[in-house]
């Protein structure tokens, strides 16, 4: 493959990586605590974590898992906010040799039950707040050892009481739960602390398992990526060697920070932030809810900080605001979008707030996640999602698998050191998403330029053929987004006789009772910039819509018989 992308990157980014120096997670984390054990790894809620401290409580957890009879390759699923107990429980479960499950706190039980039962997790650790919707699904589930944590555990002793009698008797946010023989996580930590020394356990090797990533199912059931230690710590390196360019704006000595607001269960905060920060020495500052605006401002404005890695609907969020202008942005270097499509119209807003443009990337849960990204030092938004990273190939493929001309739009394929080994338990899907020549299938469709930069144009399942002519909803919801009092937007198809489909648009206004914009400005507005047959066909208005944990609009819940 002519690899014509490599000349457009910036100076000192590699073409490939070498990642011969971690042969697993466990031995990047082993190496991360032993350089940087004075360093603050996490601040959240007024409390700070060095990572010396992250690396003692993460042993003594895992000498507790070990003791519980847990084998190399068991899975261990965490339902846990962004808090100071995940890092921990991350670093423990996998340097114990078992392997991360990452599960949305969110969940409703059929969810819940659906991923614990399809990973055959072993042992949960889960927030109090969210124990009751476990206990309707733990008689039919495998699990063997259940952890309850609370919001305070690891705050510090006074600090830690404040936090959870404000979430418990304050907020009442923790239901009334049952689950005989559950184990308090601080009452795990010191158990593992009492542990006689014992052997330690064969340390996890490249092709070992290191994490089932459950995708969104955005367009159906979820299924468990399967990524394995080298892959990970692949995409890790690909991401630190793409960064530096950022990194290297920071005054000399100054430790990266970085604004951890993404999920940690999700794969884009798990590895592109979790595991990235770690490796470069930096501080998370851990955000528990990010929907909360106002709270999140407000830790903001307490903070100096260097990266910001969100989606659309953050990033909008924040830039609207009205305590946004309070921040100082003064030292951002990196505004990092992914996840979803990041709309011209979030992206001009962030840039007059902030003066740091939003660099778009790119990745999915089966990639670890990152595949390609903007020059980290673009001085503007260009809307596409950059070139691949190093070490990665993208080509553009048609259903036959064969490569189409350069500047048509056909289904991202990509292959690299990242890429994950299958789908859990699922030969035939792995078989389906694999090309003979190792390519995963993304399916997304997407343009390559002679330059080899690369342009999303839409979900492969979300296209709608209207009267054989394909139209892709991010373009139709880009346009209407720009429309002054749409809050969100989204386009689908709908069943329309003769033509096959037609355009079905739901929009969301800023304010309900305002009626703007009303259904003829929205026709108005896309008879302007949209060809006949891309017109929606019929436009509704409703309150929010359906949304991932990572704020991706669900489509497939609003499409239907309609």
């Amino acid at each position: 493959m002519d690899k014509i992308w490599l000349r457009r990157y910036p100076a000192g980014v590699p073409a490939t990586v070498a990642t011969g120096r971690y042969p697993s997670l466990a031995a990047l984390l082993d190496d991360v605590f032993e350089r940087h054990r004075d360093r603050v790894a996490y601040r959240c809620l007024g409390r700070e974590l060095r990572y010396g401290e992250v690396d003692q409580l993460a042993r003594a957890f895992a000498a507790w898992l070990l003791s519980t009879g847990l084998q190399r390759g068991d899975r261990v699923a965490i339902m846990l906010p962004n808090l100071p107990q995940y890092p921990v429980v991350a670093a423990a479960v996998l340097r114990a040799g078992l392997v991360v499950v990452n599960v949305n706190p969110l969940f409703q039980a059929r969810e819940l039950e659906h991923q614990l039962r399809d990973s055959g997790a072993r042992a949960i650790v889960v927030l109090e707040n969210f124990a009751a919707t476990l206990q309707r699904v733990l008689e039919s589930l495998p699990l063997r050892h259940v952890v309850v944590a609370a919001a305070g555990d690891l705050l510090g002793p006074v600090r830690g009481r404040l936090v959870n009698h404000v979430v418990r008797h304050v907020r009442k946010q923790v239901s009334a739960y049952e689950l005989p023989g559950a184990l308090r996580f601080a009452d795990a930590l010191a158990a593992g602390r009492r542990q006689p020394p014992a052997a330690a356990p064969a340390a996890p090797g490249p092709d070992d398992i290191a994490l089932l990533q459950y995708t969104g199912g955005t367009t159906g059931v979820s299924r468990g990526a399967v990524l394995l230690h080298r892959q990970l710590v692949a995409n890790v390196m690909q991401a630190q060697a793409w960064y530096e360019p950022a990194l290297a704006r920071l005054p000399a000595g100054e430790q990266p920070v970085t604004v951890c607001a993404l999920p940690l269960y999700h794969i884009f905060g798990f590895s592109s932030v979790l595991l990235l920060s770690a490796h470069a020495g930096g501080c998370c500052i851990l955000i528990p809810d990010a929907r909360d605006t106002d709270a999140l401002l407000r830790t903001l404005r307490r903070e100096r900080f260097h990266a910001l890695p969100a989606v659309n609907t953050l990033f909008d969020a924040i830039a609207r605001h009205p305590d946004a202008a309070r921040v100082d942005w003064s030292g951002l270097r990196l505004s990092l979008g992914g996840g979803m499509a990041v709309q011209r119209a979030t992206a001009q807003r962030w840039h007059e707030l902030t003066g740091c443009p939003i660099c778009e990337g790119y990745g999915l849960s089966e990639t670890s996640p990152a595949v390609a990204c903007n020059p980290v030092d673009a001085s503007a938004f260009s809307g596409s999602i950059g070139l691949p990273l190093p070490g990665t190939e993208v080509k553009v493929i048609d259903d036959a698998g064969r490569e189409v001309e350069t500047g048509l739009p056909g289904e991202l394929a990509i292959r690299g050191p990242q890429v994950m080994a299958g789908y859990w338990q699922r030969p035939d899907e792995t078989a389906r998403a694999m090309t003979a020549d190792g390519y995963l299938r993304s399916g997304d469709i997407g343009i390559q330029d002679e330059q080899g930069e690369l342009r999303i144009v839409d979900r492969k399942k979300d296209m709608i053929l209207v009267g054989g002519f394909k139209v892709y909803p991010n373009e139709i919801e880009e346009l209407v987004a720009q429309l002054p009092g749409v809050l969100e937007c989204a386009a689908v198809a709908q069943a329309d006789g003769a033509a096959g489909e037609a355009v079905r648009l739901i929009v969301v206004r800023r304010d309900p009772a305002s009626g703007h914009p009303s259904e003829a400005e929205v026709r108005a507005h896309c008879a302007i910039f949209l060809t006949g047959y891309k017109r929606p066909k019929r436009i509704e208005f409703s309150g929010p819509l359906p949304k991932s944990p990572l704020g991706k609009i669900l489509r497939r819940e609003l499409r239907g018989p309609n």
